[in-house]
């Protein structure tokens, strides 16, 4: 019984490839034929042309396909080098700096960031871009299966036609030729027009897949971009804040400021050239002239005792004493006070005239001060200066928040151009010289 069906499988598959051999052998045969000249093809002008649009979207598909895949690849390498970027950051941020939590945080969002649009991108784009191209091998198969059938069509017409033309006509063999005529038309013409039908609808479905697929991938980048943006902008406001930390350090280690835990904080003193203090002035010596002859005064207390040797009355205020120059006149204590206020009002009236401080300065303004070094500023409300500014001088609205040492003011250069007292800041003092 094994022997039976061996013997009868072995002589079927002898059979059909047989067949095929035949039907191999038959179509080239009609190939040939065709393009000698010697037999007509059957052209269809629509299907060719629908099978031109079919290649061309294929190959469009396919190198969509590729660099989607490439595109992908790429994000998972800046996914890679962001976490790695983000890690450093975190490994050598120290605790105590300000943020720590913060820029933990933002690392981990990131990732998770980096991870979603990927994983976005391969679920809607990458897997429909693959479901898209799966249609086409079939259809090429069956483009290819319809060029053949229509081969084998066109070899049955050219059979039946020559025995239809033959002096000696077999009837047995034109019915049999005509009957695979029919059989071989029917099978081209099924598939003719399933692919007359299906081409024009998948030509047509490019544009609705393109929509889809960059409309996805553009509202994925979209949402991504806004929410990195959004992390890096908190990024940026930790790091901001980090380096006001250390500038506030660096001034406070330079200024020696007091702790926190001491009690209200004042300005630290100005670094700098230490002020330099003018030398007093000399007191007015009272020790007469030896030349002359002069009241001396003693001192007793509260009370002025006349010394027994001094000059009498009626000579200290005779009219002759008082008309000569070149006699002096007895020395008083009133005298003498009256005579130094008016020698400082004298001397300070000339510093005033020398200095130019005689010129009409803006309401408010005390004097001038001209800046001896750069002064950079470390605070909002202190003032910028570079050697050389001439800073105008304003009194402070409340005196008890003047800290020693520094002085309120407003650039000159500000208020000629500006004319007003706006842009004033605190400075130190020993950084000028009065004018």
């Amino acid at each position: 019984m094994a022997e039976e069906q061996g013997k009868t499988g072995k002589g079927i598959n002898t059979g059909k490839l047989a067949t095929n051999m035949q039907k191999r052998l038959s179509r080239a045969q009609e190939k040939v034929l065709q393009k000698l000249g010697k037999a007509d093809e059957t052209r269809d002008t629509a299907f060719e042309e629908g099978v031109a649009n079919f290649n061309k979207q294929m190959a469009e598909g396919t190198k969509l396909q590729k660099d989607l895949r490439a595109y992908l690849a790429a994000v998972q390498t800046m996914h890679d080098a962001s976490k790695r970027l983000q890690d450093c950051l975190a490994d050598m941020y120290e605790p105590e700096w300000f943020g720590k939590e913060d820029v933990d945080t933002i690392a981990e969002e990131t990732d998770i960031l980096w991870s979603d649009y990927h994983d976005k991108l391969v679920d809607n784009s990458m897997i429909a871009m693959d479901t898209y191209l799966a249609q086409f091998p079939d259809i090429k198969a069956r483009i290819a299966k319809r060029d053949r059938k229509m081969t084998d069509y066109d070899s049955a017409r050219h059979h039946f036609g020559s025995l239809q033309k033959g002096k000696k006509q077999d009837q047995a063999k034109i019915a049999k030729a005509e009957e695979e005529l029919g059989r071989a038309q029917k099978v081209f013409e099924e598939i003719n027009v399933d692919l007359q039908d299906e081409l024009p609808q998948l030509w047509n479905s490019r544009v609705g897949f393109y929509v889809n697929t960059f409309q996805s991938m553009a509202g994925y980048q979209q949402r991504f971009h806004k929410d990195m943006g959004k992390l890096n902008q908190d990024l940026n406001d930790v790091m901001t804040k980090l380096d006001e930390q250390r500038l506030a350090n660096e001034a406070a280690a330079a200024n020696h400021s007091v702790t926190p835990d001491a009690a209200p904080k004042m300005r630290p003193a100005p670094p700098g050239p230490a002020p330099v203090r003018p030398p007093p002035s000399p007191s007015p010596s009272l020790t007469p002239a030896p030349d002359t002859q002069q009241d001396i005064i003693s001192f007793d207390g509260d009370a002025l005792v006349p010394d027994a040797n001094t000059t009498a009355p009626s000579q200290a205020t005779a009219p002759s004493q008082a008309t000569t120059p070149s006699q002096p006149q007895a020395a008083s204590w009133d005298s003498w006070e009256t005579d130094t206020a008016v020698e400082a009002a004298a001397g300070a009236a000339t510093t005033a005239v020398t200095n130019g401080s005689s010129e009409v300065l803006p309401a408010g303004v005390i004097y001038k001060v001209k800046a001896m070094h750069d002064y950079a500023a470390t605070d909002g409300d202190e003032l910028e200066m570079k050697a050389g500014d001439v800073v105008l001088v304003l009194a402070w609205e409340n005196p008890d928040e003047q800290d020693d040492g520094w002085l309120m003011g407003v650039k000159e250069s500000h208020w000629l151009e500006n004319k007003d007292l706006l842009a004033k800041g605190v400075f130190p003092e020993n950084f000028t010289q009065k004018l």
